[in-house]
């Protein structure tokens, strides 16, 4: 059993930059790819971006690619998604996800899933 805990979310301003981070404990870290999701209110949750278990490959949707950058710790078995330029359409929950030896898909592929962190950006 994998838990996830994230941090890292709170109320900006348009422009500013976040930093969150998902904690992992109960697994194995490294067999497992990583997804950044957020759901907006009356929104389905979409996959925002991802990284593979081998680290190597890395996953952004359009609307915040060259914004955005994921990256993973398998130290300290945490995965990060700097936000730069935050607009307020990227206010939402912002949720991690893992999935074991598996990489990146919908929602339904993930294993294990965090609380969330409000994310919100004001214009």
């Amino acid at each position: 059993q994998v838990q996830l805990v994230e941090s890292g979310g709170g109320l900006v301003q348009a422009g500013d930059s976040l930093r969150l981070s998902c904690a992992a404990s109960g697994g194995t870290f490294s067999r497992y790819s990583m997804g950044w999701f957020r759901q907006a209110p009356g929104k389905e949750r979409e996959i925002v971006s991802a990284i593979h278990w081998n680290g190597a490959n890395t996953y952004y949707t359009d609307s915040v690619k060259g914004r955005f950058t994921i990256s993973r710790d398998n130290i300290k078995n945490t995965v990060y998604l700097q936000m730069n330029s935050l607009e307020p359409e990227d206010t939402a929950v912002y949720f991690c996800a893992a999935a074991y030896l598996r990489g990146w898909g919908p929602p339904k592929s993930y294993d294990y899933w965090g609380q969330g962190t409000q994310v919100t950006v004001s214009s």
